[in-house]
């Protein structure tokens, strides 16, 4: 196994001569035959060895028992020993965390104050190929894309983290420690399969492995290994595409950026030439960026998004995000941030009414009875031909509207101009001009005829009333 683990660690070059690797030993049986391990190997890697435990505060006296052990272990070799300790089970609570997620992020930010307190270069944690071929299949199970399949990488740099086991197998670990008559502890809270982890471990795999593939666990180890090179090479060529693509930073109408918003915008026209795999990716990038993990189905809600010919069109994103069709680009930020001054848009219910604060107006839908079948009245909606909540909003960039008496649609901003409203508007009035749109289509807009095909001529009727507020 020393000989695997040697190999491995130089085909990833997780150790360097010098490097100085604090050993995370929890007192199984994983944790401490890495340290044996790396005990036999230091002179030839020219590491210099430390131990570090954390206590998760989870199992009381047996956890209390596992650091003894391991200090013992730690004191043995005449290696350096640092503890930590934490409640893994309040912060659980606190954070609306799974046991196992706040257990895991409380570690990693003990292993980080190591690092940063200048007490050790590297963490060497004890992942197996079997935690490997787990951690996929558990992504398999809630659904995931090739960068879940990658599973847990050899090295993460930015937290200074290497696993030289993940080569090896945990029946391999049990077998060297047994030859070299090692003890460890065995943690209880491994075998509640209250965990789901635990019930992969303990119940899928093993049923896979004796039903379906005896070589599961290679299998899926391979397949994280094969993911991984594509997310690497895929990562390196979306940095140029991300370059060419996406900037910072949210257009102002005058086409400056504004890099103070939170804002990243990808040029649609640029976009739409690229393949589908590589649109994808953007999008989960742009995601990344601004600190979201995006799920398969809101890429997908994105990508509807960018084919969409119409200007102001939104969705709803994780995390307070929202992402707007410009027509020129598709612009992803803080829902708080993404307006620029004298911007809103409001459900508005039928019948209903909303106040807009940024018009100082309230706006009323209410239902009226169309008496004549004949005709035609240039301020009533049929109602059936409308969605059962509208949207009050200022009109954007790209919108267009059919007001009755015109040959075609026409964009807003022309119809804005002071021939046809009679007068000159202020920047800020013509910035907040409303509009109301059903189901993404424009139906009406302030000091202009509603369109004739969404003219009422029987039956209910909607009046759109715009009040004044005190």
């Amino acid at each position: 196994m020393v000989e695997r683990v040697l190999r491995y660690v130089r085909e990833q070059g997780l150790i360097v001569a010098g490097d100085r690797i604090s050993v995370a030993v929890s007192g199984g049986a994983d944790s401490v035959a890495l340290l044996r391990a790396l005990l036999e190997l230091r002179a030839e890697l020219g590491a210099v060895l430390a131990v570090a435990h954390f206590n998760h505060g989870i199992r009381g006296v047996e956890a209390d028992a596992d650091e003894q052990f391991v200090r013992e272990l730690a004191e043995r070799f005449q290696l350096e020993f640092h503890s930590g300790s934490g409640d893994a089970p309040g912060y659980s609570r606190d954070r609306k965390l799974s046991l196992e997620t706040a257990a895991r992020e409380l570690r990693h930010a003990w292993f980080a104050e190591l690092v940063q307190g200048k007490k050790t270069d590297k963490i060497a944690t004890a992942h197996t190929q079997d935690d490997q071929a787990e951690t996929v299949l558990m992504r398999i199970l809630r659904g995931t894309g090739t960068r879940g399949l990658s599973g847990i990488s050899p090295w993460q740099a930015q937290r200074s983290l290497i696993r030289p086991l993940l080569g090896v197998s945990r029946q391999e670990v049990e077998a060297y420690l047994k030859r070299r008559e090692q003890a460890w502890r065995e943690d209880s809270s491994n075998k509640d399969l209250r965990h789901t982890r635990n019930r992969v471990r303990h119940e899928l795999l093993p049923m896979l492995q004796a039903d379906y593939n005896p070589a599961i666990r290679q299998t899926l180890a391979d397949l994280a290994e094969v993911a991984r090179a594509d997310e690497e090479y895929w990562e390196r060529h979306l940095t140029g595409l991300k370059a060419r693509l996406v900037r910072s930073g949210r257009p102002s109408r005058s086409g400056r950026s504004n890099r103070l918003q939170p804002t990243l915008a990808c040029d649609l026209s640029d976009f739409a030439a690229l393949p589908l795999a590589l649109q994808r990716r953007v999008l989960r990038a742009m995601g990344d960026d601004l600190g979201v993990a995006l799920e398969f189905k809101h890429i997908q809600e994105l990508l509807i998004l960018a084919r969409q010919k119409r200007a102001g069109a939104e969705v709803v994103l994780p995390a307070g995000l929202v992402a707007r069709n410009s027509m020129r680009e598709l612009q992803i930020s803080n829902r708080t941030e993404s307006q620029e001054p004298g911007e809103y848009c409001y459900p508005l219910e039928v019948p209903g009414e909303i106040t807009v604060a940024e018009l100082g107006t309230m706006v009323r839908a209410q239902i009226r009875s169309f008496q004549s079948l004949s005709g035609y009245n240039s301020g009533l909606l049929d109602r059936a031909l409308l969605a059962p909540e509208l949207t009050i909003r200022n009109w954007r960039a790209g919108d267009r509207f059919f007001p009755a008496h015109t040959r075609s649609p026409k964009k807003v901003k022309e119809l804005l101009q002071p021939g046809r409203l009679g007068r000159e508007l202020s920047p800020d009035e013509r910035r907040s001009w409303p509009v109301i749109e059903s189901a993404g289509e424009i139906v009406w807009m302030r000091g202009f005829p509603i369109p004739e095909a969404f003219a009422a001529r029987g039956g209910e009727a909607v009046l759109i009333e715009e009040v004044k507020i005190a």
